[in-house]
């Protein structure tokens, strides 16, 4: 399994992309998805809501349970996939791609992410 580099990486198996205009991509982990099985189901926050880093923000439900979603950073939802909500399988697909799940204007710069190595690192074994 190979995370991309360019992301950094929650210790709760999610992504997060360099910031574009103060905006960052939220997405879940492949090694994630594979943890969850198909997933069928995806309550993602609301555009204009506020999430705050570590906290819940949506679930993901899967043929195997129902996963809570969490935010790696703080800040107000700008976007979300809806091609996700219209078909979840592609955070199984495509997790690191079209499966990403939403974006976020983030107010703090986050110190407690990951590098992809580390990450690795952590789920390994």
């Amino acid at each position: 399994m190979s995370n991309p580099q360019q992301l950094r990486y929650s210790k709760e198996h999610e992504w997060l992309s360099a910031a574009v205009d103060g905006v960052a991509t939220v997405g879940i982990t492949e090694f994630a998805a594979n943890a969850l099985g198909d997933v069928v189901y995806a309550q993602l926050p609301d555009v204009g809501s506020e999430v705050t880093a570590g906290e819940t923000c949506g679930e993901l439900e899967s043929t195997k349970s129902v996963s809570d979603l969490y935010s790696p950073v703080s800040g107000e939802v700008t976007e979300i996939n809806e091609d996700v909500v219209n078909d979840p399988s592609l955070v199984n697909s495509a997790p690191f791609e079209g499966g990403w799940l939403f974006k976020v204007r983030f107010t703090d710069e986050p110190s407690d992410l990951l590098s992809a190595d580390e990450y690795a690192a952590e789920t390994a074994g």
